[in-house]
């Protein structure tokens, strides 16, 4: 069996069972199962798939990179008496795009969205004993209203566009947790005051209980009577530990309500825009960032194994970046973890290409589930800012930018926001621009102008006009395209040679760190991804240069760090 990790390290209970592995299959080309009765307790699949990776993957056992406009996926499960006493929650941390779930032949749930995790309280479908799991994913990759990040719309992958994810591809469990219960906690932490500010959710009276360990050691305690409802405490703490880059320093935490325990943990920190300035704990750090965009070639959206998602963060921290935006993708919870226990800055982004934004509806399906997503991640110290748009270009679309801004900002204040990632800026706190421009020379001159007369002018200026004063942040650039044979695709002509890679990558990376209106960048990109071959690593994570030799031009000192 695969992917054997709890995969919400942030809110862990100890009762829980893993439904990954082994499972029956059926593609669905009509997407005519249902009518057809597929979802019947006694109906048996002919295929059978490896859960929670993709059918279009290797890992999967299946390697169907057609279009496949449904999916079926069934299983049994087992459940005691004990278990039935209190709550089952049957957890999916994402399918795509459009899920259906049926336990002994009964619909129990539908939940629409491919990137984000959902769960059904699927206890009065139960019965003791063994239980009929099935679900159908529908998915149609073409469709305008559909967000699929850089999933192909061909049948074949092309330029930056690649393997489609149908279907399961995070881990399926099940949850057992009593009546009395936390249902969320939201964690404000506070480095001026030392403490940690809960506002915590909750079925059920009783008395909600917080402690707070670091390294084993218990440095905390709180508590507050509660009744179905929201209760809010302050946890002070007996020592200072502050989340900074290279350094997660988290703190244990464990919340008891009733019988529920849950395990959780939270990073000691603050953000926010000050000018030019982005600061982390009052300190100004320049966002030396990579572009993420979370494709392995065996799993497709899904990494091998926990240890790999880590990697990639470690692979990160080895060539001088800081963090990552985690482009056109929502990652899975496992990786916002490494990110928070090694201290890698992340924007927590959303897939929204794939959405024709010519339709205003397309906002509609965008906007309820970044709204989980917002809620879904909240936590994670890691995360310093969001971004639920990439490159929308139609001025039509400024009702939608300016609503999700909005919304961003009023689920989560603490946080800076950026409506759209590139040319096209309707309400932000950050302005941001993506430039591929392959000459040093020219790239330096257009960042100067912020230099020398406060201003910046570029082709997208109709689009995107810069108020004086701004923070700065070029969110992409460089896609130097290197193979050996010089072949696959990348942005603008290849260098011809070793050396004349390396000089242009510190030109371009040089003209960023040393101008003082600039607080990042953000380098596209860490991997490989099938045909666009412009990563720092191959896609199958091997060294193209020395992680030394990338280190010493990418981790350079920036004007306006402290």
């Amino acid at each position: 069996m695969y992917r054997q990790e709890h995969p919400k390290p942030q809110f862990e209970r100890a009762n829980w069972q893993n439904l990954n592995g082994t499972w029956q299959f059926e593609i669905d080309h009509a997407a005519s199962g249902a009518a057809k009765g597929w979802q019947a307790p006694d109906n048996v699949f002919s295929q059978r798939i490896e859960v929670p990776f993709c059918p279009e993957s290797k890992l999967s056992g299946i390697g169907h990179t057609d279009f496949m406009r449904a999916v079926w996926y069934r299983r049994s499960v087992t459940v005691t008496k004990a278990q039935l006493d209190g709550i089952v929650r049957l957890h999916f941390g994402a399918v795509d795009y459009k899920a259906t779930v049926y336990i002994n032949g009964q619909q129990c749930g539908t939940h629409r969205g491919g990137y984000v995790s959902f769960f059904f309280d699927i206890t009065p479908f139960l019965q003791e004993g063994e239980n009929v799991l099935t679900v159908c994913a529908e998915d149609d990759t073409r469709d305008p209203l559909i967000p699929s990040g850089k999933q192909s719309m061909r049948y074949e992958s092309h330029g930056c566009f690649y393997t489609r994810t149908t279907g399961i591809w995070q881990t399926v469990w099940l949850e057992f947790l009593p009546k009395t219960h936390i249902e969320s906690v939201q964690y404000y932490p506070s480095p001026e005051s030392v403490s940690l500010g809960i506002h915590a959710t909750v079925v059920g009276a009783g008395t909600l209980t917080v402690k707070a360990f670091y390294e084993g050691r218990e440095v905390g305690y709180a508590e507050s009577p509660a009744a179905n409802g929201t209760v809010t405490l302050t946890l002070p703490l007996a020592q200072k530990h502050l989340w900074e880059v290279g350094a997660g320093r988290l703190y244990d935490l464990e919340l008891c309500f009733g019988e529920d325990a849950v395990k959780s943990y939270f990073g000691l920190r603050d953000v926010r825009m000050e000018g030019y300035k982005f600061l982390l704990n009052g300190k100004s750090v320049f966002q030396r960032l990579v572009l993420d965009q979370g494709f392995y070639p065996d799993g497709i959206y899904t990494a091998p194994s926990d240890e790999e998602l880590k990697a990639d963060v470690e692979r990160s921290l080895a060539v001088g970046f800081n963090g990552a935006r985690l482009h056109e993708k929502v990652f899975e919870e496992r990786f916002l973890y490494h990110c928070d226990k090694l201290g890698y800055l992340v924007w927590g982004e959303y897939p929204n290409w794939g959405l024709n934004d010519a339709l205003m509806e397309s906002g509609y399906p965008l906007l309820e589930e970044w709204i989980e997503e917002v809620k879904r991640d909240f936590n994670h110290p890691a995360i310093i800012g969001w971004c639920p748009y990439n490159e929308t270009t139609r001025e039509r679309y400024q009702p939608a930018l300016r609503t999700v801004y909005r919304v961003t900002k009023a689920l989560d204040p603490t946080r800076p926001c950026i409506d759209t990632s590139g040319y096209f800026h309707v309400e932000t706190d950050i302005y941001d621009v993506h430039d591929y421009d392959q000459n040093p020379e020219s790239f330096k001159q257009r960042y100067d102008q912020l230099l020398n007369r406060g201003e910046y002018h570029d082709r997208h200026t109709r689009h995107q006009p810069y108020t004086v004063g701004m923070p700065f942040f070029v969110s992409e650039y460089g896609g130097i395209r290197w193979t050996e044979d010089l072949g696959g695709w990348g942005y603008g002509v290849a260098p011809l040679s070793r050396e004349e890679f390396l000089s242009r990558l510190a030109g371009l990376t040089e003209a960023l760190l040393q101008n003082p209106c600039i607080f990042g960048y953000c380098y596209t990109q860490l991997t490989d991804v099938e045909q666009e071959q412009n990563g720092i690593y191959t896609y199958d994570r091997r060294e193209k240069f020395p992680a030394k030799t990338l280190h010493a031009i990418f981790a350079g000192k920036a004007a306006i760090e402290d």
